[in-house]
This record gives C-alpha cells, structure tokens and sequence, in this order.
C-alpha cells in the first residue's frame, strides 16, 4: 500500500476536512484569509489529520466529528509553524518563500494566534471535555518543546536524552493527539486509546528523527527547504550528537564549533565528520526502532484496512526524501 492508496482509503473525508479547513479560514480581516490559505495550500503532507481519520476507521467511528477534529489537528500544526519560521527566520518552506517572507513575522504570528483560537473555538462547539483536555495539554507541551530547542541552539553540550525531549515534545505530541482521537470519539477502550496514543507518539518521533537527518543527506529540490539550515542556526540534532560523542577529537571539536557559531560554511567539514563516525546511519537506525515501536501497539486494533493503513504509513514515514 502505498501514500495515495492510503489517502484514496480516506479520501471523502479528507476531502471534507479540506472543506472545514477552507470554512473555518474565513475571516472579516482579508489579511487572516489571505496568509491562512497561502500556508495551508503550500503543499503540506497533512499527516496529523490523516491519522485522525485513520485512527477513527480503524475504530469504526460512524459519526462526523473526526472531520471537525482533523481540521483542528492542521489548524495546531499550522500554527506551530508560522510560529516556528518566525523564530527561525526561516525563509522558505515547502519549495515556497515562508509566510512570514512574503507577509511579514507580525503577521504571521499573529495569523498563527488566529489558527490556535479558532482551533479551540470548534474543540468547545463538540462539547467533548476529555478531548478538550487533551488537545489543550498537547499545545502546552508542544510550546514547552519549542521553548527547549530553542534553549539548546547553539549548545555543543546538549544530550541526547534532551534532544529526544524535545523532538517527543514539540513534534510527536501533536501526532500523539491525532492518534487519540478516533478512540476517543469512538468510546473505544482505554487500551485502544492507549495503543493509538503511543503509535503516534513513536511516529511522530521517528518522523523528525528522519527530518532531522534530511538536512545533512537530502535534496534540496525534494525537500523544500535549503540543505544545512539545522546547521545554519545552531541546533545540536541527533546526527551531531552522535559524532560528537562517538567520532574523531578533531571531529567532535570541529561539530561543537559549527553549533556554538552556526553558519554553513561548516556544512562540507560537518558532512565528512557525519560520513565518517556513520552518525546519519545512526540517526535512521533509532528512526526505525521508533516505527517497529510503533506499529507494535497497534496489536490492540482488530484487524481491518485502516490498521493496515497505520503501518504501512508508518514504514512510508521512515522511506522518504522529503
């Protein structure tokens, strides 16, 4: 099975969540319309709300809010990356300029202000207090994430283990949610939310552990971003700490420079550290342990076509080059 068999498996919903989303954008203020729809139409993988309504056929859920939820789940996300670009001044995102190029970082993140309340504004009109809950401590972690790697940029020090809390933080919380969601509105069984809950923290996990590793091996073209801006801005990912710790002492002094300096023109001398103490190789091999992790726990789950969806998404996750 492959991603367009997987999204042809959902596509009337999702075709319906598309149609929420485009609703729930409108606003009297033309700049929120505009700058919404400009980054939800740039092309993202909508992987948060897939694995809603993935989650929600394979716990035969009948009803329709798992459409309202997904819409809510890429309104979060939408949000977390306004925000992120700004703070990264980052300038290009999906093979397109970022918003916060074309439209400016006040605006940007104050359209990403926009997104966070009306996410919860649709959460309050389901009437569901547990995924109310849930959802609110979600962008509260995913913030306190954020807050993190941003602490840690620039530090050679950093850990694994504290690399690892943030990535569990600020981006597999959110897939963690989303894994969650059709159980809950399911009225599914605490050791099915549980299972789902865990599946989407370990693919959220493995999905940025492999982002992560894009940036010192990927292609430009493919991935919408430019080659080395993890480098670029100081952030001590996993394939750094890795050589750090296991490679060369010239190695390691010169990957510890590159992150207290920043700046790309460590990326030639990094790449060859990388290459050398096989730190990429490591950084995929962890990715993979989270996705068998991952789709250990949908054991939970009676067998259907949306379970087989959920692994073979997760193998897909792990096998890309954007």
């Amino acid at each position: 099975m492959q991603l367009d068999q997987i999204r042809e498996l959902i596509a009337a919903d999702m075709t319906a969540v598309d149609q929420c989303i485009r609703e729930r954008l409108q606003s009297p203020v033309v700049l929120i319309n505009q700058l919404g729809h400009y980054i939800i139409n740039s092309g993202g993988k909508r992987l948060r709300p897939l694995l809603v309504l993935l989650s929600a056929g394979a716990c035969s859920y009948s009803g329709r809010d798992h459409i309202s939820m997904a819409a809510v789940i890429e309104f979060i996300h939408t949000a977390t990356l306004l925000h992120d670009d700004v703070v990264d001044d980052s300038q290009m995102r999906r093979g397109r300029q970022t918003a916060n190029a074309l439209f400016g970082n006040e605006a940007s993140v104050l359209v990403g202000d926009f997104l966070y309340s009306r996410s919860f504004e649709m959460m309050v009109e389901l009437g569901d207090m547990r995924i109310m809950q849930i959802v609110s401590n979600t962008t509260s972690t995913v913030a306190e994430g954020e807050v993190m790697q941003l602490l840690n940029c620039h530090d050679a020090d950093t850990t694994e283990e504290r690399y690892m809390h943030v990535i569990q933080s600020k981006t597999a919380k959110l897939f963690e949610a989303a894994g969650r969601m059709g159980p809950i509105l399911a009225g599914q069984s605490e050791v099915i939310e549980q299972g789902l809950a865990a599946y989407g923290m370990h693919l959220g996990t493995a999905f940025q552990l492999i982002d992560d590793v894009l940036d010192y091996s990927g292609q430009q073209g493919e991935m919408g971003k430019n080659m080395g801006d993890d480098l670029a801005e100081g952030k001590p990912t996993l394939p750094l700490i890795h050589a750090i710790r296991t490679g060369a002492a010239e190695n390691a002094t010169l990957i510890r420079e590159a992150i207290e300096q920043g700046g790309r023109e460590y990326a030639d001398r990094v790449l060859a550290a990388l290459a050398e103490s096989q730190s990429i190789d490591y950084a995929r091999a962890m990715a993979q342990r989270e996705i068998d992790h991952a789709i250990d726990n949908l054991k939970v789950l009676p067998e259907s076509q949306y379970r087989d969806a959920l692994i073979e998404l997760a193998r897909l996750s792990i096998d890309r080059a954007s």
